[in-house]
């Protein structure tokens, strides 16, 4: 399959907590385009979401807040103590995503276009639609500690949702290139992103 649009298309991934949304930030300061699955998925499954009604067909009302969003605390207990529930939600959710992503793409004016796809390494379709994979990397108790910081998660939590993700060496087996962002501060990250641009964009 040929990449989703005739420009530079960078697939961009990582484990949750990584520094990925940071990098992809940095990206954007430097021109490129961006296109955030998480934030599809978000607007898919938000009040009146045109995925919400085939999610509630798919796992009961009880997924839903009384404003018709997917309430995630309940989507999250479900889908991480059940890999088929897992795949019962990306078969609803996928689907979409790539639809909305590939609109966004071709709407965009940048000559380089960054897909952030936090589940790229497990997904074919997507390494078949981007030129290059930058994944960002850190290790595992890098990531835990971020996630209880950032997001208030229990140290159980951030590990199950660390356990349901690819591993870090199934994004490194698929990568043109990997930051590893254990220890760096904003200004260390920058340059390391502003030399991969150097290289890539040209």
């Amino acid at each position: 399959m040929e990449p989703l649009i005739r420009r530079l298309a960078i697939g961009l991934t990582g484990g949750i907590g990584s520094g990925k949304s940071t990098v992809a930030a940095l990206l954007v300061r430097r021109g490129a385009g961006l296109v955030d699955t998480d934030a599809i998925a978000r607007r898919l499954t938000g009040p009146a979401g045109a995925a919400m009604q085939a999610l509630i067909e798919a796992f009961g009302p009880g997924i839903a807040l009384p404003d018709g969003a997917l309430d995630r605390d309940a989507m999250r207990r479900i889908a991480f103590g059940d890999a088929r529930a897992r795949e019962r939600l990306e078969g609803v959710l996928h689907p979409m995503i790539g639809v909305e992503a590939l609109s966004e793409a071709s709407a965009s004016r940048a000559s380089v276009v960054v897909f952030d796809v936090p589940l790229l390494a497990a997904s074919s379709a997507w390494r078949s639609r981007v030129n290059r994979v930058l994944v960002i990397d850190c290790s595992e108790g890098t990531q835990i500690e971020r996630v209880i910081t950032r997001a208030g998660w229990t140290r159980e939590s951030a590990a199950n949702a660390i356990a349901v993700q690819s591993s870090r060496a199934a994004r490194r087996a698929v990568a043109d290139a990997v930051i590893v962002n254990d220890g760096l501060d904003l200004e260390a990250l920058a340059t390391e992103v502003e030399a991969l641009w150097s290289v890539w964009n040209n």
